[in-house]
């Protein structure tokens, strides 16, 4: 905003001095950004460049489009990725399911109880990724608890197949996304007005319509951002897949690396990188025409 002429000579403020002054501050301002930009250069944008730049040499060493003509011509790279949304929808539809009435339950509670059963969905982040889910494998192969525990109850008369499929890397991974669903939703649903649902039976609502008329709406947004944050975390998933999946769940950053272990073909590997994160970009610019990302992120209407 700049300062009117009158003001200036009045107060006997040189306007040079002033913009010696702002261009300090800008200048000052850079200098302190400066450490921040050049580790996101290190970090992303140099990686990212280089990721760029080898999808596009071929095996000859030359620049053609021979890495991303494979994903067309071998119909593997079609399904990777055809399993990746697969189960990167699926883990989040999970999550959803089992995450929002546990966000209800944690928000229902005081502020004190809150926090203490909060320690048990944030758990898991003190365990490591990998031994959680070797845990999960030894829950559920054959001769696993889970299994033993359904014979001796009668569930089932034999042992079924729970790992090195689908439903073993759905059930892993679910358990390791469920808390970043959690946490977003359970925010959300701290900052609505218990007295809402009050003034809504007051004036006639059953207290299902209450909820989705009133409450489900409130809450949204925490469910968007939690949403979001499981799929695109989904998207580039490996440990888990490759453990509960057993070689039969092939996503894209499981193919990856079986291009770079057997072919070490570093451009059909950059190539699937790519498109990988492209196709998570254009997830996130649906996500801010469709959701609104903003408010669901940060509530800003």
């Amino acid at each position: 905003m700049s300062i009117p002429a009158s003001l200036v000579k009045e107060s006997g403020i040189n306007e040079q001095s002033l913009l010696r002054q702002s261009s300090r501050e800008k200048r000052l301002l850079l200098s302190l950004a400066t450490p921040a930009v050049v580790a996101i250069v290190a970090v992303i944008v140099i990686p990212v460049g280089w990721l760029f730049y080898l999808s596009f040499i071929g095996g000859d060493g030359q620049f053609s489009l021979e890495n991303y003509q494979k994903m067309f011509k071998y119909k593997s790279y079609a399904r990777a990725f055809a399993t990746t949304f697969q189960v990167s929808i699926l883990t989040t539809l999970i999550c959803i399911l089992l995450g929002y009435p546990l966000a209800y339950f944690l928000a229902s509670l005081p502020s004190r109880l809150a926090g203490l059963f909060m320690l048990t969905v944030l758990l898991p982040f003190w365990t490591s990724l990998l031994v959680r889910t070797y845990a999960w494998l030894a829950l559920l192969q054959k001769k696993g608890i889970v299994n033993e525990l359904g014979l001796s109850m009668g569930l089932w008369d034999e042992p079924i197949k729970l790992v090195h499929n689908m439903t073993g890397t759905l059930i892993g991974m679910a358990h390791i996304m469920l808390p970043f669903l959690v946490l977003p939703l359970y925010s959300s649903m701290r900052k609505i007005d218990r007295d809402l649902m009050q003034a809504a039976s007051n004036l006639g609502a059953t207290p299902i319509q209450a909820f989705w008329r009133v409450y489900f709406p409130l809450s949204r947004s925490g469910m968007v951002a939690g949403s979001l944050i499981v799929f695109i975390l989904c998207l580039g998933f490996y440990v888990t897949p490759a453990v509960l999946g057993g070689g039969r769940v092939i996503m894209v950053a499981t193919q990856i690396t079986a291009i770079l272990e057997n072919q070490f073909d570093w451009g059909a590997a950059s190539a699937l990188g790519v498109v990988l994160l492209v196709a998570t970009l254009v997830v996130l610019f649906v996500a801010t025409r469709v959701f609104k990302l903003d408010v669901a992120l940060f509530g800003n209407k």
